[in-house]
C-alpha cells in the first residue's frame, strides 16, 4: 500500500531538501513547487527553487525564483544577497549593486555588508579593499558554511587574478581552482562587470 503523499508545508519543504541532498534537482524542484502552491505567500520555496535551477544550470529560472522570493520575502537577507550574486556572475553588477542595496543597512556584525562591499569593489577593480570586506566577512560568518566557502573560492580568484595581491598572502588558499567557481568564471570571460 502506497503511502499519501504530504501536504503540509512543512512536509513539502521536507521531502525536497530530502531530494536536494541526494543531488535529485528535479525531484527536489517538484516538492519546493508544491510547497510554493501550498503556501503562495511564502518566500522559502522559492528561495529553494532558485538554487536548484541554479544548480542545474537554468539561470533565468533561478533568477526569477530568487526575485520572487525577495518580494515575497523582503526581509530574508540571504534571498536577496544570492539574487544579486546571481546577477553579478552574470555581467550585471549594477543591477547586483541595486539588488543589495538594503543588505548595507544591516548590522556590521552581520557577514553580507561585507561580502556585498567586496563586489563592489571588485566590481571596481579595487582588489585589495574587496580582500579587506571578505575577509571582515568572513570573521563574522560563524554560522554559513557554504557562503564562506565560495567567498573563499572568489579571493583565491582574486589571488590568481593578482598575482601582487598573492605576494602580500600566504599560498595556502591558492590551490582552489578559480575557474571552478561561476563568479569569477564569468567575469574573466566577459571582463570587468562595470
Amino acid at each position: 500500500m502506497k503511502q499519501p503523499e504530504p501536504t503540509s508545508f512543512d512536509a513539502l519543504i521536507s521531502q525536497g531538501m530530502t531530494a536536494s541532498r541526494a543531488n535529485d534537482g528535479v525531484e527536489a524542484i517538484a516538492w519546493f513547487q508544491r510547497a510554493s502552491t501550498a503556501q503562495p505567500g511564502a518566500g522559502l520555496p522559492q528561495f529553494l527553487l532558485g538554487a536548484e535551477f541554479a544548480a542545474l544550470g537554468n539561470m533565468a529560472q533561478a533568477e526569477a525564483a530568487l526575485a520572487n522570493a525577495t518580494r515575497l520575502a523582503p526581509g530574508f537577507p540571504m534571498a536577496r544577497y544570492q539574487l544579486g550574486l546571481l546577477q553579478f556572475s552574470s555581467g550585471r553588477a549594477a543591477m547586483a549593486v541595486l539588488t543589495w542595496q538594503p543588505l548595507l543597512s544591516l548590522p556590521d556584525t552581520d557577514p553580507l555588508p561585507h561580502f556585498v562591499n567586496g563586489f563592489v569593489a571588485l566590481a571596481q577593480d579595487r582588489f585589495d579593499e574587496a580582500l579587506r570586506h571578505y575577509q571582515q566577512g568572513l570573521a563574522l560568518n560563524t554560522t554559513n558554511e557554504a557562503l564562506s566557502s565560495d567567498i573563499e573560492k572568489v579571493i583565491a580568484g582574486i589571488k590568481a587574478l593578482t598575482p601582487s595581491v598573492c605576494a602580500a598572502e600566504s599560498e595556502d588558499a591558492s590551490h582552489d581552482d578559480p575557474d571552478n567557481h561561476v563568479l569569477l568564471a564569468n567575469y574573466q570571460q566577459q571582463g570587468r562587470a562595470h
